[in-house]
């Protein structure tokens, strides 16, 4: 499942790391080493999921969470943390955090986790998306369509996953592009479209339908069997 993450994290060799794993699956990571501006930042961004270490330079990565959940923001935290006691998980659970990994962690689990916290937020169950002669595996990042595998460059994958987690919803270029690239990337709306053409076109004897509504943006659905 590609998400758009959001790292909060001062130590920069792990931050590195982390970032640079996560984008080799795919997935869009910005990065904030500061608890005052990541507090900001999430005052009026949105991401998927936030990776949210607790002991950084301005707010702690706790009064981050209490700030995020007082604004009635539900965005999946999984906190990331030298400290293994008990009552500091407790602390950090009851302050609204999802989840709980302890450093040093090991980056499957860590990926895993995600795709956890993705599938809940969406109401998905299953890593597989089936329909009919299409599958999709969003663990492996692969797609099958008639029992043969699906050509797809990375931006592909990540746009055939956000359709399927949009499945019957209107998506501007704009969300489109604020999923598939970070703030240090800088695509232009026709690259965007691009994308959705090749996907389009790789896609064209299945029944997920990718309709480009003219001034709007684009919508998936699954068209039914004739």
């Amino acid at each position: 499942m590609t998400m758009r993450i959001l790292l909060i994290e001062d130590n920069e060799e792990l931050a590195g790391t982390i970032v640079d794993r996560l984008r080799a699956e795919g997935h869009c990571v910005d990065r904030e080493s500061d608890g005052n501006e990541a507090n900001d930042l999430l005052r009026h961004s949105l991401f998927d999921i936030i990776l949210l270490d607790v002991n950084l330079p301005g707010k702690s990565g706790y009064e981050i969470l209490r700030s995020l959940r007082a604004r009635g923001d539900a965005t999946p935290v999984l906190i990331l943390t030298a400290r293994s006691q008990i009552d500091e998980r407790v602390v950090g659970l009851d302050a609204g955090a999802d989840d709980y990994m302890v450093k040093p962690f090991d980056f499957r689990e860590l990926l895993a986790r995600c795709r956890v916290l993705a599938r809940r937020r969406s109401g998905t169950a299953s890593n597989i998306f089936v329909a009919g002669g299409l599958s999709f595996d969003r663990a492996a990042k692969r797609a099958i369509v008639a029992g043969k595998d699906v050509d797809l460059r990375a931006r592909e994958v990540q746009l055939l996953e956000i359709l399927i987690d949009n499945l019957g919803r209107m998506l501007t270029k704009e969300e489109v592009a604020d999923k598939l690239y970070s703030f240090d990337e800088s695509p232009s709306m026709n690259a965007v479209e691009q994308i959705v053409t090749r996907l389009r076109r790789k896609l064209h004897d299945t029944p997920l339908v990718i309709k480009t509504a003219r001034g709007l943006g684009y919508m998936a659905y699954v068209a039914d069997d004739e």
